[in-house]
């Protein structure tokens, strides 16, 4: 009979949690038991797995005996409190907040890109930010054949991205306008129905916002380069799921655009949907609730010599969370 195996996950009645359960149950992780840990408020609970209907406990220190595997996503604050009681405990920790990623001792890992990098863990894998994971799955086949210099990216993200409570303010505010009555903007910084604004996370001294800084020092830890010139505009928009980038990207060997797609048709974790002619190419819409990322527009940049143009979709709660993460979690089995 297969090893089955003690899984934890923290934060699991949020909006990430819930996401990582379902792929757990999606991809037949061999969960042998199953810890649902959430906050006190949340104790309870119950949640459905496998067909069971299976209780929420409180996330604590002593969360974790017995526990061989530990999906946090519960916030940085709460991994930086109970992280390492899980490592404690013997639990391999794959961590999905960012309060370990920069961590020169922690692998910072997306399985299409750097799987080997799982083999240094010392406890605990991180995974990276959204945005990163889903700009890192097309460019680094493209990196691999060409070697890319620079990376310009302007992301769309969606409301789901900052939560539960945004998505719900979203559609609320959408009935408030339509209702005639004034948007109530109370979870995220502006008004997002009918609206856009390049504000996601907190501004820097810099003038970048931290989301645009976690793309910078993130791709250049995946990739291993820290040559890699990156910049990045963070845009929050209207959607409610899905994340979508305009990236253009500058490389060492002139790339074609056509051998670009060649090269992304065979790549892992890749769809390549470039057909502008039928009016097909990456959207929000058709990303959600997909594992792959979706590539289009790809072209050769007018301005430059090695440059290419692309645009991205892809589900920032699977690829860019819940699934990289349990990706990540069958690499450690896999590697024993």
């Amino acid at each position: 009979m297969a090893r089955r195996y003690t899984v934890a996950i923290a934060g699991a009645t949020g909006v990430v949690g819930t996401e990582m359960l379902r792929t757990l149950a999606a991809r037949n992780f061999p969960v042998g038991k199953l810890r649902l840990l959430a906050s006190a408020r949340s104790a309870g609970k119950r949640l459905r797995f496998a067909g069971e209907d299976i209780p929420v406990e409180e996330l604590t220190a002593d969360s974790f005996a017995g526990v061989e595997i530990a999906l946090f996503s519960a916030g940085a604050a709460r991994s930086k409190e109970f992280a390492p009681a899980a490592v404690k405990a013997g639990a391999v920790v794959v961590d999905n907040s960012s309060a370990f990623r920069m961590d020169p001792d922690v692998p910072l890992v997306v399985p299409e890109v750097n799987p080997e990098k799982v083999r240094e863990h010392k406890g605990i894998v991180a995974n990276p930010n959204c945005s990163t994971s889903i700009l890192a799955v097309p460019l680094w086949p493209l990196h691999r054949a060409a070697r890319i210099v620079r990376i310009v990216a302007a992301t769309y993200q969606a409301a789901s991205g900052a939560g539960a409570g945004a998505m719900a303010e979203l559609r609320r505010q959408v009935r408030e306008i339509e209702e005639g009555r004034e948007a109530n903007v109370s979870v995220l910084p502006q008004q997002i129905a009918f609206n856009l604004f390049p504000h996601v996370d907190v501004f820097l001294p810099n003038g970048y916002t931290k989301e645009e800084m976690k793309l910078v020092h993130e791709t250049r830890k995946i990739f291993g380069d820290e040559t890699i010139r990156v910049t990045a505009t963070c845009v929050r928009v209207p959607i409610l799921r899905a994340h979508s980038e305009a990236v253009n990207i500058e490389t060492e060997r002139k790339l074609s655009a056509e051998e670009a797609r060649r090269i992304l048709a065979k790549a892992p974790g890749v769809c390549v949907v470039d057909e502008p002619e039928r009016k097909r190419y990456p959207m929000p819409l058709t990303a959600s609730g997909r594992d792959e990322v979706l590539v289009g527009r790809i072209r050769e940049d007018i301005s430059q010599p090695n440059g290419l143009d692309l645009f991205i979709a892809g589900d920032q709660l699977l690829k860019g969370a819940a699934l990289n993460a349990v990706q990540i979690a069958e690499l450690l089995i896999k590697n024993g």
